[in-house]
């Protein structure tokens, strides 16, 4: 399930902490863009420019062009301004506000905000709490872990043992971000933060033993809020007679939300100690992530060694006893 929630101007008043001036009537007006917008061309009367969901901000410049206007001709401007399709305007550097920005904001129904924020402070928090608020979300049933710093989101089909895998990683001291239910969003287009529903934050599902929190059995040290999701790990029930990846040549991925992150197929059986595998998972994708590709140095070495063999049968010398020159030292 994917969505893209919708951010109301009167949620962001409440988490920036900024005054409302004038336009109490739109709150409920939606933002649907994470990046502002200046108004210089709007205010020299091209309003076309202007891009409906995204805040307009008056900085100093902004300000000081409206105050050299005569108040006839500031009123026009401002009326102009206001029939356009915005959802709130917003003036940095807690200036002094013309009577008429309020009063056509009042009237257009728009909300008018005002931080004591400078113009380029007021940019990067706004557009860092809007990108993250506007942040496409899909859940997904699994389990997502923190392990030796890497995000390994754990699925696969219910009682395969997801939350028990989790529980016996906790052991190990690894991090539990969250069980059952992971929320992914989608941030800069190819990063995915996974995070845990308030509700069932810190807990996970042991069938047999029920609920437990997970912060009072092992303390805080032994969850996170969130993580980056930059492994998946699909648990399998082994199948006799199936073919499975015996060296680890070919990368497999998993596409969320048009980001591909690697996968790693992992079959379940009697006997097998599925956590500490995930655990090394991990540790080989860390490896990998730094160029030290286990399977593929091996191949490489092994290439090598069969071009050297053909050429010393080409030239009709003996094969050496013992071809010790790819052996990494």
């Amino acid at each position: 399930m994917t969505d893209t929630p919708g951010v109301t101007v009167g949620s962001v008043i409440a988490g920036l902490d900024l005054t409302l001036l004038a336009g109490a009537a739109g709150l409920d007006r939606q933002l649907t863009n994470a990046y502002i917008q200046k108004t210089g061309l709007a205010l020299a009367g091209l309003p076309e420019y202007l891009r409906s969901g995204r805040v307009l901000v008056f900085g100093d410049s902004e300000i000081r062009y409206l105050e050299s206007q005569t108040a006839a001709a500031r009123r026009a401007t401002l009326t102009a301004l206001f029939a356009q399709d915005i959802p709130c305007v917003l003036v940095t550097n807690g200036q002094d506000v013309p009577p008429e920005l309020v009063e056509e904001a009042e009237r257009a129904g728009v909300p008018l905000l005002l931080t004591p924020w400078s113009t380029p402070t007021t940019i990067a928090r706004l557009t860092s709490t809007l990108e993250d608020r506007l942040a496409r979300r899909q859940v997904v049933h699994g389990v997502l872990m923190d392990l030796l710093g890497l995000g390994v989101l754990i699925i696969g089909e219910s009682g395969i043992g997801k939350s028990e895998c989790a529980l016996d990683l906790v052991v190990r001291g690894h991090r539990l971000v969250a069980d059952d239910t992971v929320e992914i969003r989608s941030r800069a287009e190819s990063v995915l933060i996974g995070t845990c529903p308030s509700l069932t934050r810190h807990h996970v599902e042991i069938r047999g033993l029920g609920l437990l929190n997970v912060t009072d059995l092992f303390g805080v040290a032994s969850t996170r809020r969130s993580k980056r999701v930059e492994l998946v790990v699909q648990l399998e029930r082994w199948e006799p007679g199936r073919e499975y990846d015996r060296l680890g040549l070919d990368d497999a991925y998993q596409t969320i939300m048009g980001v591909n992150v690697p996968l790693v197929r992992m079959p379940v059986a009697p006997g097998r100690n599925v956590a500490m595998l995930i655990e090394v998972a991990a540790r080989n994708q860390l490896l990998r992530s730094q160029g030290r590709h286990a399977a593929q140095r091996l191949a490489d070495r092994l290439h090598r060694r069969l071009e050297r063999a053909d050429a010393r049968a080409a030239a009709g010398l003996p094969a050496p006893e013992d071809d010790l020159e790819d052996v990494d030292l």
